[in-house]
């Protein structure tokens, strides 16, 4: 869970600008919310800088595993099976030829290659 909230960066914003509110009054304020000074004043750091409450583009953790060129790989695999009836590759056989895990192959085949068929 991110240290403030999208609701509490909102709050934090609208009582510094319209109330002038400090780092400490709104953490005495909102004692229940169990804020810190310097989580408080980073996000300050941060307003000040970018003008906006909401995170940069893409710093959040990369989603390798689910990239296009994994999915194709799974694709190719589970499409392949498809002119060679009572034969098919398990979850386990996919993973070990693509080095993805077993989970993820299980995700890629439940939610992308099944909207890929629709």
């Amino acid at each position: 869970m991110p240290v403030l909230t999208k609701e509490d960066r909102i709050l934090i914003s609208e009582l510094n600008s319209l109330k002038g509110f400090g780092a400490k009054k709104l953490i005495n304020e909102f004692s229940s919310k169990g804020w810190k000074v310097s989580s408080v004043n980073n996000f300050f750091d941060k307003l000040k800088k970018t003008g906006t409450i909401e995170r940069r583009p893409g710093s959040g953790r990369p989603r390798t595993v689910r990239a296009e060129s994994n999915v194709n790989a799974v694709d190719e695999l589970v499409l392949n099976q498809e002119d060679a009836p009572q034969k098919h590759h398990t979850s386990r056989q996919i993973s070990r030829a693509t080095g993805i895990s077993q989970t993820s192959v299980m995700r890629i085949i439940h939610s992308d290659f099944q909207l890929k068929c629709l």
